[in-house]
């Protein structure tokens, strides 16, 4: 596909996170207390992060899915497009419907990272770089120019969320 063909930018898709999100850019010493993504024996997949338990929005991953399946399914990764938390697939899937660029925004900590403000505010804000690390190296950094960076702010500390928007930013 010809990049000319890509016309359309959008503004208000999802990532389903991998469960591996977290390998790369969190500290070791919180790896053992970072969210993980649990595999049930009802076959759906759950992030568990302390008592806390989320299961996957389903209508976060209906992609390639008529509008009369949209429901509580899918549950569990193998029942997910692919393209749903696999930036290369979910390219594939951005060249077939002519989407040139697009926004994605976090499914699990929710828009802004609430999941993520515990006790320890060291945790906290590692927990929230390693999301926005994740998301701007790995996730948009995979395909440069086919994403826009979105990054979680630090909403129980103003300046430490100016100091998040200034370290993001000079990522590019």
């Amino acid at each position: 596909m010809d990049r000319d063909d890509l016309i359309l930018i959008s503004v208000d898709d999802h990532i389903i996170e991998p469960p591996d999100m977290f390998v790369n850019h969190l500290p070791e010493k919180y790896k053992a207390e970072a969210p993980q993504l649990v595999h049930r024996d009802d076959g759906t997949d759950v992030w568990k992060f302390r008592e806390t338990v989320i299961p996957n929005a389903a209508l976060n991953a209906v992609a390639g899915r008529p509008k009369t399946e949209y429901g509580l399914e899918p549950q569990g990764l193998d029942e997910i497009r692919p393209g749903c938390y696999d930036v290369d697939e979910r390219v594939k899937d951005m060249n077939a419907g002519g989407i040139l660029a697009s926004m994605n925004f976090p499914s699990f900590p929710g828009f802004a990272a609430r999941l993520f403000a515990t006790e320890d505010a060291d945790f906290s804000l590692a927990l929230v770089r390693a999301y926005n690390d994740w998301h701007i190296d790995e996730w948009c950094g995979a395909h440069p120019g086919r994403f826009i960076p979105m990054a979680l702010p630090v909403i129980w500390d103003a300046e430490a969320c100016a100091d998040e928007v200034r370290r993001v930013a000079a990522k590019g």
